[in-house]
């Protein structure tokens, strides 16, 4: 094109129009009647600018990838702690599990004796060696805990209460060796004494010496008087060997306990002795004997073998 008036006059003209345009599109903000227009373009020209820019500036990429990696590291780092917060809260699921499950055999134990009783949680453990085998619970005088009060838990007896403070308590496992309580054989009246001997089973001294005790019988708790220390029928464990009868005056047994002492979670502190003696309905279904398969021998009679003197006539 020729510098003309003409061409002067369509370049002024042309400036002028570009600036009024995009006077009208900032005015317009996102109401633009240039939007569309200007979407359009970026539309088609959007990738033939990414390319040449992705040919002519190596540096801006490499701060862009470096930029990208620094927040990929941040969303990994991110993603792995909403994981780890994710298993910690499926172990705590697990955990509660279990111990709802727990909870519920305890207070079918409760409601089966008819006891009254506060749930407690474990907080604390006493050494096993050289010390008493005891357990600090987290409910205390404020919740209505005296001393000498018996603890239990979803499987059976665990022990008393000895010291109480304003919001934990202390209760003496039944494994301890100054621990003693009164026992009843099931179904039947034999009485006995169980004292613990650590982390082997109870030793119970039966005041009747010819009682008729065998491996797998069950007791219980006989109870005390005023129901403290132990109120009566809190399954107490299983007769694992009987000593032999030597004509003496008592006879010892050796139960194994239900409650697992070392591994105890929640407990439950009784509170309310029952009004009438549950006698053995706490105890566990008995476990049904597993059934032994019948062998059947058959024997097939051999052939007799011929007589020497009838082979010598029939010869």
């Amino acid at each position: 094109m020729r510098d003309t008036r003409e061409s002067r006059l369509l370049l002024v003209l042309l400036i002028a129009i570009a600036f009024a345009l995009i006077t009208v599109d900032i005015r317009g903000g996102e109401d633009s009647p240039v939007d569309g227009a200007r979407q359009g373009a970026a539309t088609v020209f959007g990738p033939i600018e990414s390319g040449v820019s992705a040919a002519v500036d190596p540096v801006g990429n490499a701060v862009s990838a470096i930029r990208d990696s620094g927040e990929r590291h941040d969303r990994l780092a991110v993603l792995e702690e909403e994981n780890a917060a994710l298993k910690a809260r499926l172990g705590s699921d697990d955990r509660s599990r279990s111990r709802l499950k727990q909870l519920d055999k305890m207070l079918k134990i409760a409601g089966q004796g008819q006891y009254g009783i506060k749930g407690a949680q474990v907080i604390a453990i006493g050494a096993a060696q050289g010390f008493s085998w005891t357990i600090t619970i987290d409910i205390g005088a404020n919740d209505g805990i005296k001393r000498d009060m018996t603890v239990l838990n979803g499987e059976g007896l665990v022990g008393r209460v000895t010291t109480v403070g304003p919001d934990t308590a202390t209760v003496l496992l039944a494994s301890d060796p100054d621990f003693t309580v009164g026992t009843r054989m099931e179904s039947g009246d034999e009485l006995g004494f169980a004292s613990g001997q650590g982390d082997r089973p109870l030793r119970v001294e039966l005041l009747n010496g010819k009682a008729e005790v065998k491996k797998g019988d069950r007791l219980v708790t006989f109870g005390s008087q005023a129901d403290r220390p132990f109120v009566p029928g809190v399954p107490v464990g299983v007769v694992s060997r009987v000593d032999p009868s030597g004509g003496g005056l008592t006879r010892t047994l050796y139960v194994t306990p239900y409650a697992a002492f070392t591994k105890l979670d929640i407990v439950g502190v009784v509170v309310e002795a029952p009004k009438k003696n549950p006698r053995d309905t706490v105890l566990p279904p008995k476990p049904k004997p597993t059934p032994r398969p019948t062998v059947t021998v058959t024997v097939t009679p051999s052939p007799e073998a011929p007589v020497d003197g009838q082979n010598q006539q029939e010869q």
